[in-house]
C-alpha cells in the first residue's frame, strides 16, 4: 500500500503532493494537552534544521489518547503556531489505531502494531516507504532519530 495521495491539511484543503514528493517525512501524532506536547519545539527544530536538504515534519493531531486533542482546527492550529511558532504541515485530525485507523496510518503501521500514545515517529524516505519508527518517547533530538533522518537525506 502506497502512501495515501488524499491527505487533507488541518485547513480541511488537500496538501498537494508535490509538497511531499521526493522529500524524507516525519510523520508525528500529536495533541495538545499531553506531558508530550513540548516536543513541538524539537519538532520545529528538526523542520528547520534538515529542512533545506528536503525534510519535512507532517504532524497530524490525534485525541484517542486520553482526548488529549479535544480541540477545533482553529484551536489547534491557534495553540501549535502561538506556543511553538510551528509552520510545518499539520493534517486533519486522524483516528491512528483501531478500526477508524486512517488511510495514512494503514499505510505507516505496516507492523500491526497499535500507536502506543501521542508523539510517535515514522520516518518515510524519499521513495516513499516507511524506513523507521520511533516511540512517542523518543525526543526529537535524539541521537538514533536525527541519525536516521541524515541517513535517509543521503
Amino acid at each position: 500500500m502506497p502512501l495515501p495521495t488524499s491527505l487533507v491539511t488541518l485547513e480541511g484543503t488537500a496538501l498537494p503532493l508535490s509538497e511531499l514528493e521526493n522529500k524524507v517525512i516525519l510523520f508525528v501524532n500529536v495533541a495538545s494537552k499531553c506531558g508530550l506536547t513540548p516536543q513541538y519545539s524539537g519538532l520545529v527544530q528538526l523542520d528547520k534544521k534538515y529542512g533545506e536538504r528536503g525534510f519535512k515534519v507532517v504532524a497530524v493531531p490525534c485525541n484517542q489518547f486520553g482526548e488529549q486533542e479535544p480541540g477545533t482546527p482553529a484551536e489547534i492550529k491557534e495553540f501549535t503556531s502561538t506556543k511553538y511558532d510551528v509552520e510545518f504541515t499539520l493534517l486533519e485530525k486522524q483516528d491512528v489505531n483501531g478500526s477508524n485507523r486512517s488511510p495514512l496510518y494503514q499505510f505507516l503501521v505496516k507492523d500491526g502494531e497499535d500507536i502506543a500514545w501521542n508523539f510517535g515517529k515514522f520516518l518515510v524516505g524519499r521513495d516513499g516507504e516507511v524506513v523507521a519508527r520511533f516511540e512517542p518517547a523518543t525526543a526529537p533530538d535524539d541521537a538514533q532519530l536525527e541519525a536516521a533522518i541524515d541517513k535517509a537525506l543521503g
